[in-house]
């Protein structure tokens, strides 16, 4: 189990594999971003596009489950988290494309309220099958400590 006592500025980790599929691209975007350019090779194909892309939230759902991939094979004292900052989606991802993460610790701090945990900054990159980076954003997880004794 990695607490918050464990976890030191600069600690990279990379993980993950997604497989983006055409239905699941589909599927999202009926539910939750109906814009044309996300449910149709027609209208994709008259904007940037050029094809059928995802949607920029469907890429921080699908790096999403690769995290929770990563704390279920590598657990940690998680206790959620306070949010995100910064937020980019850099690149399209379209199906066929094979996504990947990476994750670097940028800061740690103990609560000053609640000394049973603290908060730790990391920046997350998402990568396609090309190494191209889709996705950025800051985290600020709520990680627990190491209990006495």
């Amino acid at each position: 189990m990695l607490y918050f006592d464990d976890i030191q500025p600069g600690m990279k980790r990379s993980f993950g594999r997604y497989e983006v599929t055409r239905e699941e691209v589909l599927d999202f975007a009926r539910k939750y971003d109906p814009q044309p350019f996300h449910l149709s090779d027609e209208a994709a194909a008259q904007t940037h596009f050029k094809r059928l892309a995802a949607s920029g939230w469907h890429t921080c759902a699908m790096t999403m489950a690769m995290f929770v991939e990563e704390m279920k094979a590598n657990p940690q004292a998680s206790l959620g988290a306070a949010g995100i900052d910064e937020l980019r989606w850099l690149k399209p991802v379209y199906p066929g494309d094979v996504l990947r993460c990476e994750t670097e610790v940028l800061e740690v701090t103990p609560s000053r309220s609640r000394p049973e945990m603290g908060s730790v900054r990391s920046q997350m990159r998402t990568f396609n099958q090309d190494d191209v980076q889709v996705l950025s954003f800051i985290s600020l997880g709520l990680i627990g400590r190491r209990p006495a004794g």
